[in-house]
């Protein structure tokens, strides 16, 4: 019989937590996973364990540019925008996401 491995699990590795509380996560694994200094973790207990889950967290700078980009183009073609109008841009752009 042939063993299978999970392509999705790594060797364990053993850390040391520090007077902070605080835990190296090893190179590789940061690596893998694109964890850097400004990544957002989840924590949460489960059963006896720790989990650590890395969030996608939208640049909300680049969605602003993108409808700032938007409501220009539509100045550009048809003159200024009501409050209204603008408003209607930002719905249609956050139901396409």
């Amino acid at each position: 019989m042939t063993e299978t491995k999970n392509k999705n699990l790594d060797e364990p590795n053993i850390v040391k937590v520090s007077s902070k509380g605080q835990v190296v996560i090893p190179r590789i694994i940061r690596m893998k996973l694109g964890i850097s200094s400004k990544s957002k973790l989840l924590v949460y207990r489960y059963d006896n364990g720790i989990v650590l889950k890395k969030l996608a967290i939208p640049d909300k700078t680049m969605e602003l540019q993108e409808i700032y980009k938007r409501v220009d183009e539509r100045i550009s073609k048809y003159g200024e925008l009501s409050e209204e109008e603008i408003n209607t841009i930002i719905q249609k752009y956050r139901k396409q996401k």
